[in-house]
């Protein structure tokens, strides 16, 4: 029992290491060579992991090998464009100007059904208003309105909007980030002022940011009981 508690532990720990390695892509939309890649590692792991009479290296070699494929794969992609349309594919365009090619739609195997669905989470209903419809290579679809169509945006409709900036995290569940505070350009003394305001310690502080604008996201962290 101990010995298939070790060894699971050990298959997890690699699992996580070698999908680290791989991008953080396959955690999100996977190309069908990413998706493959995945599926056998998660396959090749799960051999070894049920059964102890099977030797812990048959099925971390094979994890390493289809790693190192990967990332040769991928290295080889990023410098070949025959190579990375071999791989992945390339865009095919489902709609222009308004019209449906049922040719493309034909040749990638999506179905009006599956066509209107992907558009409707677009917001669109109406094909005819849509002057390119992308199939991506990842399967997810790339909608570009006509510009009549589109909503306006602050710039086209002349007004003016406040600056915006990404929020830097100083506190996150009671703990003082010390890198981001120095890029924040706060320092300590100016965190204790806002902990004051709110009348709270560190510890009892869920999330705290701030942009460049100065303004401060506080949430508190709910006390039960």
């Amino acid at each position: 029992m101990l010995i298939s508690y070790f060894r699971t532990l050990l298959l997890y720990t690699l699992l996580i290491a070698v999908i680290r390695f791989m991008g953080k892509r396959q955690i999100g939309q996977m190309e069908a060579s990413e998706f493959v890649v995945t599926m056998l590692v998660a396959n090749l792991a799960s051999i070894p992991m049920q059964d102890t009479a099977i030797p812990l290296f048959t099925g971390v070699i094979p994890i390493l090998t289809v790693l190192a494929m990967e990332l040769l794969l991928s290295g080889i992609s990023l410098r070949s464009i025959r190579m990375r349309r071999l791989l992945c594919g390339k865009p095919v365009i489902l709609i222009e100007n308004g019209k449906i090619l049922q040719k493309n739609l034909k040749r990638t195997c999506v179905t009006l059904d599956e066509l209107s669905g992907l558009l409707r989470q677009k917001d669109i209903l109406d094909p005819t208003t849509v002057q390119y419809a992308i199939l991506e290579t990842n399967g997810t679809l790339s909608v570009f309105p006509y510009p009549e169509e589109r909503p306006a945006s602050a710039k086209e409709a002349g007004i003016c909007v406040a600056k915006q900036s990404l929020p830097v995290t100083l506190i996150c569940d009671g703990k003082l980030l010390e890198h981001n505070l120095r890029i924040s350009g706060k320092d300590e003394n100016w965190v204790q002022k806002i902990l004051k305001e709110h009348h709270c310690t560190q510890d009892q502080v869920l999330l705290m940011a701030v942009d460049q604008e100065n303004h401060v996201i506080f949430y508190k962290e709910e006390t039960h009981g």
